[in-house]
């Protein structure tokens, strides 16, 4: 039985989106955010992918990706999924500031046991729902979503404001975050 989303085209252009468990809170702290923005950048530096929208929301994070020729989209995503969920696993654990460490730790250890295909913790839920963006209207329609993911959330008025975003390069001409290859 095939799956409705997957990735079948390892160098086509997809929306994505990566949930943490339970659509819990975790990235209302910057060094967990950064934890994903540094490894973003890693995966662009190292495994070739290419960022063409992103958007850190508190539960979960937006993306718009393609893969360099010859390497893998859903390789790629697996590693930073895999990478990711280690390491703000141990930075929740040593962050003495956390104050949601013990709550934390046991929903994604309670997550990770219910999951056969887990050992025993789990931070992203399974699916990353990749949609392919075959044609402009498609990508317009997405990176629109990307973008206004904050507004519609209440975080900002003005999209270009949320710090967390590709938004402001695409609107003001800013260099953010992470290098991107933008949408035309």
């Amino acid at each position: 039985m095939g799956r409705k989303y997957a990735i079948r085209d390892q160098q086509g252009c997809y929306f994505v989106t990566f949930t943490v468990v339970n659509w819990i809170d975790l990235f209302i702290r910057n060094e967990y955010r950064e934890i994903l923005v540094d490894s973003l950048s890693y995966c662009q530096q190292h495994k070739g992918l290419t960022i063409h929208a992103w958007c850190i929301m508190t539960s979960h994070i937006h993306l718009i990706v393609s893969a360099a020729e010859g390497k893998e989209l859903s390789a790629i995503i697996r590693d930073f999924k895999s990478f990711t969920s280690t390491k703000l696993k141990k930075c929740i654990h040593e962050n003495p500031g956390e104050s949601r460490k013990k709550w934390l730790l046991w929903m994604f250890k309670r997550a990770g046991e219910k999951n056969k295909r887990n050992l025993d913790f789990q931070l992203w839920q399974q699916h990353n729902h990749p949609v392919e963006l075959s044609t402009n209207e498609m990508m317009d329609q997405r990176l629109d979503y990307v973008h206004n993911n904050p507004v519609e959330a209440g975080f900002v008025d003005d999209p270009a404001a949320w710090e967390w975003s590709s938004c402001s390069d695409y609107e003001r001409d800013v260099e953010g975050k992470l290098k991107l290859e933008f949408i035309a």
